[in-house]
């Protein structure tokens, strides 16, 4: 089977390689070949409105024209985001029939590639994935920002991170679960729904992750929360996404617990190389 993997160079695309590779029979590209699937892992989280227009909008358009001319029965995967369904209520799992309500731009270029793809005539499904956490994680999300903010500040019991506010809950899922659902969708036999939600199944309040990560590394000093925070994460309180339709359509459940995923993210780092990405 040919898998052709966009985005492989990232965080989410990595992962997925390296999943492709270990499945007998599968021949992993990063381009120029006619495939037989094509995961999408390609995306923008920052950047100014053009980039994100032109990565999480366009590029999925380009992707499915592409795709009608040269592939048209090749399985399209596409990594959507559980942000496009915007304020989540407390004690309330999204499904996949829940209205979209994008609240910032990134969230509305993301639904935006959504749309594309799910009414591109194509045999294709769109991942809605929650907070990715893991190993690898990049320094522009929380988990790897922290990472690097606990890595740098060491054991010094006179240590003191100052983070914006960390109350809201967010729906964490390992990133080795996420590239296990995308190989899964890729080589499913049959048709699957045009929409899946990939997350943890719980609401976690992001003050305990910070807690929990801190404690993995040992640190000995004080995190202060000064009420700030990005604007793209402030907008949305509270997030999860009921993961049911999933593991029917994919036999796919989250296999790491969070402690886990933050584990091999701290180890992660210690491995970094200056200025580098982990492995």
């Amino acid at each position: 089977m040919r898998i052709l993997v966009l985005g492989f160079t990232g965080y989410l695309g990595g992962h997925v390689v390296e999943h492709l590779r270990a499945l007998p029979g599968a021949r992993v590209f990063g381009g120029g070949r006619s495939p037989d699937a094509v995961i999408n892992c390609a995306g923008s989280t920052d950047g100014d409105p053009v980039t994100l227009a032109e990565v999480n909008s366009r590029g999925p358009a380009v992707l499915c024209a592409a795709l009608r001319e040269a592939a048209p029965s090749a399985r399209l995967v596409h990594l959507g985001s559980a942000a496009e369904y915007g304020p989540g209520t407390p004690d309330t799992r999204v499904t996949e029939a829940s209205a979209t309500r994008p609240v910032t731009l990134y969230c509305a270029t993301k639904l935006a590639g959504t749309v594309t793809v799910t009414t591109s005539g194509l045999d294709a499904a769109v991942l809605r994935v929650g907070n990715p956490v893991g190993p690898g994680a990049p320094p522009t999300g929380l988990p790897g920002r922290i990472a690097g903010l606990l890595r740098a500040a060491g054991p010094d019991p006179d240590a003191v991170i100052r983070l914006g506010d960390l109350s809201a809950c967010r729906d964490f899922v390992d990133v080795r679960d996420v590239a296990r659902a995308a190989v899964l969708a890729a080589t499913s036999p049959g048709p699957l729904p045009h929409v899946l939600n990939i997350g943890g199944g719980r609401a976690v309040p992001v003050r305990e992750l910070v807690r929990t990560l801190a404690r993995t590394a040992g640190f000995r000093g004080r995190i202060e929360e000064d009420g700030g925070g990005s604007a793209r994460s402030g907008a949305v309180s509270w997030q999860c996404s009921d993961i049911a339709a999933a593991g029917d359509s994919l036999d796919w459940r989250p296999s790491y617990a969070l402690e886990e995923s933050l584990a091999a993210l701290w180890a992660a780092t210690s491995v970094r190389p200056e200025g580098g990405r982990a492995p």
